[in-house]
C-alpha cells in the first residue's frame, strides 16, 4: 500500500505562481514513477505531469509546457509540482499519482483555482 497526501493548493491571481507537494508513505520502495492530474468541473481527469523515481525523466501535457515543472526529492519521499504563470483554465482539483509494480494510487486531492 502506499498513500499520498497533497498540499500547497489555493487561489491565486492569473499570472501567479503555486507550488504543490505531495508526500509518499508505506511501501514507496514499489513505486516506478509519480504524477499529477488535474480535473476540472464537468471535465476528465486529466495527466499534467509525471516523473520517473528512476532516471528522473519527466513527461508533461502540453497546456503546461514551459509553465509548470514537476520534480522529486527521494530522501524525503515527495513529489513537487512548481507551477507558474497560472491562467484560469489552470482551475481544477489537482490529485497526485503513483504507480506501484502497476498499481496505482491516488491522493485526497488539492483544489486550485486561478482567479482574479
Amino acid at each position: 500500500q502506499v498513500q499520498l497526501v497533497e498540499s500547497g493548493g489555493g487561489l491565486v491571481q492569473p499570472g501567479g505562481s503555486l507550488r504543490l507537494s505531495c508526500a509518499a508513505s508505506g511501501s514507496i520502495f514499489s513505486i516506478t514513477a509519480m504524477g499529477w492530474y488535474r480535473q476540472a468541473p464537468g471535465k476528465q481527469r486529466e495527466l499534467v505531469a509525471r516523473i520517473l523515481t528512476s532516471g528522473g525523466s519527466t513527461d508533461y501535457a502540453d497546456s503546461v509546457k514551459g509553465r509548470f515543472t514537476i520534480s522529486r526529492n527521494n530522501a524525503k519521499n515527495t513529489v513537487y509540482l512548481q507551477m507558474n504563470s497560472l491562467k484560469p483554465e489552470d482551475t481544477a482539483v489537482y490529485y497526485c499519482n503513483s504507480n506501484s509494480l502497476g498499481r496505482i494510487y491516488w491522493g485526497q486531492g488539492t483544489q486550485v483555482t486561478v482567479s482574479s
